[in-house]
């Protein structure tokens, strides 16, 4: 490809919006465009990656059983409602109407209809185990669409779905797909790790999160220094106990003029953050929902709205007027007093002589004891977890964050049942189908190759995804000798790998400016020396060693590398 007539209009400056490496890089690299706030369009450098990852992963999920199909990107609702999540999706489900007023949604996910694709069609235990797979533009309508193509409103998405006669056939799909998502991110060169997940909307409670670690990623995990033990921190679970044998004291209402948050309280009390409660005012769907946790500690509340049973965007704080019907304070809330049950957190029920809001402004109670003092509902474990808290194996855990690129999920039977997706087995019985979910983000994985290699010049592309192999850079174009060679070289190129030439007529800092900026990984350079058939090679990676060498000699090392 001659960049003289390539369409890459590539920036000097970094985009004003632009927060993270991987969307300025995409947008000053010519990558993509911005639409709309979430919505991107490829120009051709931005699709030639894509489809490169695209077909690493299309490979590799052939290798492992999989068959490719294509649906479309419009459901209707009545497969959503079958599954109960046409209402219970939320507000990110993209619905629209046709001309006759029949409703659709433009799809976030597959499930419903995968399922309804193969309940008619899958009858028979012969016909099992089957993996289908996809790639599908999805669209979910982000309340907060940032950091270019790693949380958007439109995304390119590999999705699969497992059917099965069984729990034993899904769990062996599932592991099946592991391993196959093993091989993908491992062929791409990504540094990700595997973590325990929340199933969230999806149901089912087998699900592994791909985490390509960054220190820019919006998801947190958490694991230990030899990855026995690892979890994002949704899932992770906060193990510690509290043994207290110390006899209960008397309460004690104290004033504390001033004192709204928790380490103000426990400053002006003299005592450690961890000998106070923290009491939380929600509404679930308009319903409160109070929540009492340790004070020293965060709420979790993927762990809340699963014990509730709710949903999270229905959550919601709850207003001071509200709180107040209820016989509470907001800035000094607390149990004592109140006319409902605080949802707690285990180890309230531990914990003794502790320090909570006395529902008086300006006034906290001390020596407060759970059962002699309040009662509450038993929450079990609803902390965040952090760095130093002990995993589930026993070690001390580390925390990370990371971009997610794939998550597996073991639904179990129920979009089977929710669709009429049944098959009979070898003694006619009527069965529903066991289904597993795996995606890989494929748009997002991007952003996660551009995030692990890249400097201060621009990206580094690995080369099993870079858009082009190599790069041909004719430092002189009004060089006839140069042209000439540069030519050459290009033409040689060609047969065996893709390869960029820039021809452009442009300032020789330009032409190496924009060359470290789209990262292409093996480098040409045409220059003074063309007379004499040298060339300067050098790679993208380490552009420090430079070797000027024969024309043939660098051809040679570009036919190794991209064997």
């Amino acid at each position: 490809m001659r960049l003289s007539r390539y369409y890459m209009p590539t920036l000097k400056e970094v985009p004003a919006d632009a927060e993270i490496a991987s969307h300025q890089l995409m947008l000053r690299a010519g990558m993509i465009r911005r639409t709309c706030t979430g919505i991107y369009s490829y120009l051709p450098l931005g699709l030639r990656v894509l489809m490169n990852v695209e077909n690493i992963v299309r490979k590799n999920m052939d290798e492992f059983g999989g068959q490719e199909i294509r649906m479309s990107v419009i459901q209707p609702k009545e497969i959503w409602e079958a599954s109960n999540r046409w209402a219970k999706y939320g507000p990110e489900l993209f619905k629209l109407t046709d001309r006759n007023d029949r409703e659709f949604c433009l799809g976030p996910t597959a499930e419903e209809y995968f399922s309804f694709l193969i309940k008619d069609e899958l009858n028979s235990y012969k016909q099992l185990p089957m993996n289908l797979y996809q790639f599908q533009v999805k669209y979910r309508d982000e309340k907060r669409p940032r950091f270019g193509l790693n949380r958007s409103r439109e995304f390119l998405m590999k999705d699969a779905y497992s059917f099965d006669c069984d729990k034993e056939g899904m769990i062996k799909s599932y592991h099946n797909m592991e391993d196959c998502y093993d091989a993908i991110f491992t062929e791409i060169g990504l540094d990700y790790v595997k973590v325990d997940s929340d199933s969230g909307q999806m149901g089912g409670n087998l699900s592994i999160e791909f985490q390509a670690l960054s220190e820019t990623g919006e998801g947190e995990l958490l694991y230990t220094e030899d990855l026995s033990y690892a979890a994002n921190i949704e899932k992770c679970p906060v193990s510690y106990e509290i043994k207290d044998d110390s006899q209960m004291l008397e309460l004690e209402e104290v004033h504390t003029p001033g004192t709204k948050t928790i380490a103000e309280v426990a400053n002006f009390l003299g005592i450690e953050e961890s000998k106070t409660a923290k009491m939380i005012f929600l509404s679930n769907a308009g319903k409160p929902v109070f929540v009492m946790i340790p004070g020293d500690r965060e709420l979790n509340l993927t762990k809340l709205v699963n014990f509730i049973g709710a949903n999270e965007y229905d959550i919601d704080m709850l207003p001071a007027e509200e709180i107040e019907k209820h016989g509470c304070v907001a800035g000094f809330g607390g149990p004592i007093g109140a006319d409902i049950k605080f949802i707690c957190d285990k180890r309230i029920m531990q914990m003794k002589n502790f320090v909570v809001g006395a529902n008086k402004t300006d006034y906290h109670y001390k020596n407060v004891n759970y059962g002699r003092d309040f009662e509450g509902i038993d929450g079990g474990d609803l902390l965040t977890a952090v760095e130093g808290d002990i995993s589930p194996n026993g070690q001390p855990m580390k925390i990370r964050r990371g971009v997610e690129v794939g998550q597996i999920f073991g639904l179990g039977t129920k979009y089977a049942e929710a669709e009429g997706a049944y098959y009979l087995d070898e003694n006619g019985k009527k069965n529903p189908i066991w289904m597993g979910s795996y995606g890989v983000g494929v748009s997002r994985t991007i952003t996660a190759i551009i995030e692990q290699n890249h400097d201060e010049f621009g990206i580094i592309w690995p080369m099993s995804v870079t858009p082009f192999h190599a790069i041909v850079t004719i430092v002189n174009t009004g060089d006839e000798e140069q042209v000439a060679l540069g030519e050459k070289i290009y033409a040689e190129l060609k047969k065996f790998c893709d390869v960029m030439l820039d021809d452009r007529k442009d300032r020789a800092g330009v032409k190496f400016a924009d060359r470290d900026l789209i990262g292409i990984p093996l480098r040409i350079t045409v220059g003074k020396r063309a007379s004499e058939n040298i060339v300067e090679f050098s790679y993208r990676r380490t552009p420090k060693d430079r070797q000027e060498i024969s024309a043939e000699e660098a051809i040679e090392i570009i036919r190794k590398e991209v064997k």
